[in-house]
């Protein structure tokens, strides 16, 4: 059963296909990076699994159960483009009227708590911010706040889109310690978009590219690293012989044809040896060199081609707040 799940989600506006048959699957767990150039259609099926719009067409499921449309789930806690601030109030009372609203308890050990869990509630030395007004917070303090409102209630699953934008270094690296600290001490899944690949690969454990609104691929940080492994590129005069002479001689060596007849060879090659190999049997080496694919190159390739979203599509929400699902 997955955390998170859709099958066949599409999203339409004016016409326009949005997000097309999106096969998104997040494992209990997980640090998922959800990867796409901007307009790809992160932010709208961030949307769609929260419930702050309805989808097209496709299901969205949350640990193992549909979700109606625009129908929020009590288990996910989201963070989507700017956090739902009161600018006027601290951030005690911020989140003491979200806790109020969802009827807890004990709303104010709660804000309490998560204040504590963000760093809110001593930031600086001697000093609290508890009770200081939300609009004189720093980027990275209003991000800290915002993710203090997605965890008010004890969600399981965190949805966060683009929490890093606009962060110095400093403020970003303490975001996703604090992620990946969820996570780990919590077992909270974490599902986060971001254009910032870097800063992914610090935390993720999963992956999903998303291109013109469909899912060009999805993969674990191991088989990004696979992935993106140095290898050998060989050309040469016969590439169909040499490709069975090599597998023959070094079975250790995975080999695979690329396009123009260039074959990859991964694994501990020894150029030397494979050298010598192949012009003892006659055949003509014209290149045998050492790539290594970074992995910004690697998700560049597999986002490059899609649709662009639809300009208008981030404004489409309505402003009243009366249509935005509680969190």
């Amino acid at each position: 059963m997955y955390a998170i799940e859709t099958a066949g989600l599409a999203k339409s506006f004016r016409g326009h296909r949005v997000i097309r048959d999106l096969n998104l699957h997040v494992s209990r767990g997980d640090i998922y990076g959800f990867v796409g150039k901007n307009g790809s259609g992160k932010s709208t099926t961030m949307k769609l699994i929260c419930g702050l719009m309805p989808a097209t067409a496709g299901e969205v499921r949350v640990m193992g159960q549909p979700l109606a449309p625009c129908e929020p789930s009590p288990l996910v806690g989201s963070l989507i483009e700017q956090p739902g601030i009161y600018p006027n109030l601290s951030a005690f009372d911020n989140l003491m009227v979200k806790g109020l609203a969802l009827g807890l308890v004990n709303p104010r050990r709660s804000a309490a708590e998560l204040l504590g869990t963000v760093g809110l509630s001593a930031h600086a030395p001697g000093a609290s911010r508890a009770r200081e007004k939300a609009k004189r917070f720093s980027m990275g303090m209003k991000q800290r706040l915002g993710l203090a409102l997605a965890l008010i209630g004890n969600p399981d699953i965190l949805l966060l889109d683009e929490p890093l934008n606009g962060l110095d270094p400093e403020g970003a690296r303490a975001l996703r310690e604090l992620i990946v600290r969820l996570n780990r001490e919590r077992g909270v899944t974490v599902l986060v978009s971001s254009h910032i690949l870097d800063q992914l690969e610090r935390i993720c454990t999963r992956y999903g590219i998303i291109a013109g609104g469909h899912m060009a691929r999805e993969l674990t940080s191991d088989e990004l690293d696979a992935a993106c492994a140095s290898y050998l590129e060989l050309t040469c005069s016969e590439p169909a012989r040499a490709l069975a002479l090599v597998t023959e001689r070094f079975p250790a060596l995975s080999l695979s044809v690329l396009p123009n007849d260039t074959i990859r060879i991964d694994g501990p090659a020894d150029q030397a040896a494979l050298g010598e190999l192949l012009m003892s049997e006659g055949i003509a080496v014209t290149d045998l060199h050492r790539a290594e694919r970074d992995a910004e190159g690697f998700f560049v390739d597999l986002m490059g081609g899609g649709e662009e979203e639809h300009p208008t599509t981030g404004a489409e929400l309505p402003s009243d707040p009366r249509h935005f699902p509680r969190r």
